[in-house]
């Protein structure tokens, strides 16, 4: 029997690895990125638990290639090793573990869209129609060859969660879809052109500041984009942070003003923001302190 570790530390790890486990996938070993160093992780998962409902052997790491790591790995001499939903670069040395080979994933048509933050980029780059990517992994940057694709599709009005949900499904139906090549050696691999490829760029939460002077839609799209289970897109308004979680655009034929200045307020608790072409009617927000009292003309900075 062919052996499999699973490593991974986000939602979509849980997702991945419920699924091989609902093939009848036996799972050797989980890999779960440990709560200690999990702050950073927007969308942290701790997959441990998925492990110990099993019954799955488990260890938790900071660093996936610390030597500790790498000797438990090495005790499985796994055929399998399938990366899901992890940040850290995986060593040489852990990829060569793998007697058959590690699968990857990513949640675009590779190779269009290597890189990071590809949900987010999706969105602000108003990607309609898409893929997931389940691929042979290597030292490149999402470079392997394919083991399968499956395609969704972004709506104009979809927040961040709504399109991780939906890469969540696509990922689910990938993996049936492969599983069953892969423990039977029938993948037929797909090279990826890489004169075709293209690059997505870190974001970091200081990425989501709001600048007021751009279009409604240009701010609309940030904040979906950067929404749960992301940072958020924010403003400040009499210096204190406010992160806006959802929104609507609507036409502005009434208020006169500055972009960033509020024309009205309701007893909703929606927040109505001028914007240099329309208006940003706010509807879930969070701030600090949270008794914040929105002043009608007051700007957001």
């Amino acid at each position: 029997m062919k052996k499999t570790v699973f490593i991974g530390s986000v939602l979509s790890s849980k997702v991945a690895l419920e699924t091989l486990i609902q093939q009848n996938i036996v799972v050797d070993m989980v890999c779960s990125l440990d709560e200690k160093v999990s702050a950073n992780v927007s969308d942290y998962y701790p997959i441990h638990e998925v492990a110990e409902k099993y019954n799955i052997p488990f260890v938790k790491f900071e660093k996936i290639n610390s030597e500790n790591i790498n000797d438990k790995i090495k005790s499985i001499e796994p055929n399998f090793i399938f990366v899901i939903g992890l940040s850290q670069i995986i060593s040489q040395e852990i990829l060569d573990m793998a007697k058959d080979y590690c699968i990857g994933f990513h949640p675009t048509s590779l190779p269009k869209f290597r890189g990071r933050a590809a949900l987010p980029w999706q969105i602000l780059l108003e990607v309609e129609n898409s893929k997931v990517s389940l691929f042979k992994l290597d030292q490149g940057m999402d470079t392997g060859d394919i083991v399968c694709q499956f395609p969704y599709q972004i709506d104009s009005k979809d927040y961040a969660m709504d399109v991780y949900t939906k890469v969540c499904d696509a990922m689910r139906n990938a993996l049936i879809q492969c599983i069953p090549k892969i423990y039977s050696d029938s993948v037929e691999f797909v090279k990826q052109n890489h004169a075709e490829a293209t690059y997505l760029l870190v974001r970091r939460p200081e990425d989501g500041l709001i600048k007021w002077d751009s279009s409604g839609r240009e701010i609309e799209k940030l904040i979906r984009a950067t929404s749960r289970p992301y940072p958020g897109a924010y403003s400040f308004y009499k210096g204190e942070k406010v992160i806006f979680w959802k929104v609507r655009i609507e036409e502005n034929t009434k208020y006169i003003g500055i972009p960033g200045q509020i024309a009205w307020t309701s007893n909703r608790g929606e927040i109505a923001i001028i914007t240099k072409d329309s208006m940003l009617i706010v509807t879930e927000y969070e701030t600090s302190p949270t008794d914040t009292k929105f002043i009608v003309g007051h700007k957001f900075k």
